[in-house]
């Protein structure tokens, strides 16, 4: 049973609606893969070490999870997995989470969901969360027993604040 969960959101993209860049397929912008190894070196410094990383399969979450796994040296440790797409709705992703046996995951995926999904796990509705997953933006919450959602957040993290921690 999973008992730790870091939910990671992908770096700065390419922007919506970039002429000839189709939405699946929008990578992470120069700046965003600057300032996700800057937030993966502030990882590595909270001794942030999951047993897996599962990302999205598209291409900003995949870079993502691909930079934060070479700074954590977990790179034998990274999978797909589409329950993890844009599209996934947070329901969706908590039954999908059930299934995996690992003690300790990192999820990296895409807004909403992880905002959802994050809502979920702690017990309280979404729209009423008083924060918001930014771009490069972490959450780690572990395993509560039979409260709510089952588990409990431990610390949430904005990118400018692990961008300040890395020194």
């Amino acid at each position: 049973m999973t008992t730790r969960i870091f939910l990671l959101r992908h770096g700065i993209a390419v922007p919506h609606g970039t002429p000839g860049v189709d939405e699946d397929e929008r990578p992470l912008t120069p700046k965003g893969e600057k300032r996700i190894k800057v937030i993966a070196e502030a990882l590595r410094r909270l001794e942030v070490a999951p047993d897996v990383i599962i990302t999205s399969p598209l291409p900003r979450a995949f870079r993502t999870a691909e930079i934060v796994a070479g700074v954590l040296k977990r790179e034998g440790h990274l999978e797909k997995a589409d329950a993890l797409s844009a599209h996934a709705s947070a329901a969706s992703i908590r039954e999908w989470l059930a299934t995996r046996a690992e003690d300790s995951l990192m999820l990296v995926g895409h807004n909403p969901s992880l905002n959802g999904l994050l809502g979920l796990l702690i017990g309280l509705p979404s729209e009423t969360l008083p924060f918001d997953l930014k771009k490069g933006g972490i959450a780690e919450l572990r395993a509560a027993g039979g409260e709510q959602g089952g588990f409990q957040l431990q610390w949430l993290a904005t990118p400018r604040l692990l961008r300040k921690l890395r020194g």
